[in-house]
């Protein structure tokens, strides 16, 4: 696909919603980082706001401690992630229940990445959820939750094909997922295709694209390599020369997820979940470059 073309801003009254995840800080400084993001990024009064969650007892901790904050704190719907790592089922269940007393009523459920990174093999552990469909199925056992899963428009890394890939998302909408976001891409024709693959299959939850801000070109191109997430050649032409040049970078990388989001609105898309990595400059800039503003600014200009 050749650089994104739209022809028009989304009418007025067009429906734009927007999520946006963050992930839990490991220093005190980091936290600072946090909330600040989430201060910023609250009155755009998202869908939801979710908090991954990793292996390791400490970080499952500081998840929680964030999604207890951001409940106390904010007007803003949390949902927590899960995962199947390194945790027996009594373990995850134990945690599903301190969110539920919580109030968590929302849940991103994940198979999650081996502790040693992504890329590494993973290895269910022997008395876990081997999967992201069994901690659906765990979790749909609870009534009137909002679930959401992952989907992967170029298949999981660790897929041999898409049939495999797609049969996965099968068994967690089957299990009681109520949507799926996808892994970040930049070709907005892999997504399309991909939706009609999934619907093909039988598969009719929303399939919400899932927008990685470039904070750094270079380290996102590395994630991606790792992810199977495929990089445009048009895309690595638009940060050519700029890795010195960080306010130039971010200027360009607000106006490229923008043009993606404008480009997908056009073709019927209505709701985007974005990969803040915790700085809420780029997501605000883009949210404004849409149509999405601050609640006040908005009534303002409705009145």
């Amino acid at each position: 696909m050749m650089p994104y073309k739209f022809s028009r801003r989304p009418e007025a009254g067009a429906k734009i919603r927007v999520s946006f995840e963050f992930f839990p800080p490991k220093t005190d400084e980091m936290a600072q980082r946090l909330w600040n993001t989430v201060e910023r990024l609250s009155p755009l009064q998202p869908a939801f706001v979710s908090v991954t969650y990793g292996a390791g007892g400490s970080t499952r901790e500081r998840t929680q401690h964030t999604v207890r904050r951001v409940l106390d704190e904010t007007s803003v719907t949390p949902a927590a992630h899960l995962t199947c790592v390194d945790a027996d089922k009594d373990e995850v269940n134990a945690v599903i229940a301190d969110f539920l007393e919580m109030g968590v009523r929302r849940f991103v459920a994940l198979r999650g990445d081996p502790a040693e990174g992504v890329g590494a093999a993973y290895k269910p552990h022997p008395d876990g959820y081997m999967n992201a469909a069994e901690l659906v199925g765990a979790l749909a056992r609870h009534r009137d939750l909002d679930i959401s899963v992952a989907a992967y428009p170029e298949k999981h890394p660790e897929s041999p094909d898409f049939a495999t890939d797609i049969e996965m998302l099968k068994r967690k909408v089957d299990n009681g997922a109520t949507r799926a976001i996808t892994q970040f891409f930049f070709d907005n024709d892999v997504y399309e295709r991909y939706v009609e693959r999934v619907r093909r299959a039988g598969i009719y939850v929303p399939i919400v694209p899932g927008i990685l801000p470039v904070h750094n070109f270079t380290q996102m191109v590395r994630f991606a390599s790792r992810c199977g997430a495929h990089v445009p050649q048009w895309l690595a032409e638009r940060f050519q020369g700029l890795e010195s040049d960080p306010a130039t970078h971010q200027l360009v990388a607000a106006a490229v997820a923008a043009e993606q989001v404008l480009d997908l609105v056009e073709r019927g898309v209505e709701d985007f979940h974005f990969y803040t990595m915790n700085r809420a400059d780029l997501s605000f800039a883009i949210c404004h470059l849409i149509g999405i503003r601050p609640q006040g600014e908005a009534e303002a200009r409705a009145a």
